[in-house]
This record gives C-alpha cells, sequence and structure tokens, in this order.
C-alpha cells in the first residue's frame, strides 16, 4: 500500500523545477478532502473552512500554522470571525507541487469544533 499524503514531508523547494501538471495536481486532488479545489488556472488550492464563532476559527487558524512552520511550507489565509480560507500554492516553482498537497492532508486532520 502506498502511503498516504498526510505521512509524507515536504521536500525542500527552491525552484528550477516544473510545477505539477494539471492532470498531476488532479491525481493528487483525489487523495485529499473533497471540499480543497484546483483554482487560479490550477495554479493553487483552496478550502474554505467554517466554525462556530472567532475561537474555533483562531484555534483552528494556530494548528494549521504549527503544521505550516513543521512542514517549511505556508499558505496563504483569509480569516474571519468565523471562517478561514486556505490557500497552497508553491510561489518556487510558480505553481502547485506535490508539497501543496501534503500539507492539505494534514491540515484536513485538524479536529473541527
Amino acid at each position: 500500500m502506498s502511503e498516504t499524503l498526510a505521512a509524507r514531508k515536504c521536500k525542500p523547494c527552491e525552484g528550477g523545477v516544473p510545477p505539477l501538471t494539471p492532470e498531476e495536481a488532479g491525481k493528487l486532488l483525489t487523495q485529499i478532502s473533497g471540499e480543497w479545489a484546483l483554482i487560479e488556472n490550477a495554479h493553487a488550492i483552496q478550502r474554505k473552512f467554517t466554525f462556530r464563532d472567532f475561537y474555533r476559527t483562531m484555534s483552528f487558524v494556530n494548528a494549521l500554522a504549527h503544521i505550516a512552520n513543521i512542514e517549511d511550507h505556508h499558505p496563504d489565509l483569509e480569516v474571519g470571525y468565523n471562517y478561514c480560507r486556505v490557500k497552497f500554492s508553491t510561489h518556487a516553482v510558480k505553481g502547485r507541487s506535490e508539497n501543496d498537497f501534503v500539507c492539505a492532508a494534514k491540515v484536513d486532520l485538524i479536529p473541527l469544533l
């Protein structure tokens, strides 16, 4: 059995490699929650999380920040009272890399209260 995305570690990415093709990205997208979507001509993936209140939103953001720091792969976040929109792309390759999907899979493991 192959290793799940959430079990993988992000690989250092300094550029000089092409981004995933739309087909490669689509295949990896099937391995994470159906709520993630390819956006910006498949150059990024995004998901919106909703919560009951600001406290729960910020608890999620703090847990996500912990994952991002461990993996050294940081998303763009849009945060409001009861939501957080998370967008992953790999700036060094000007598109998506496997790291985006690894982090998305790890974010999906955060308990939503």
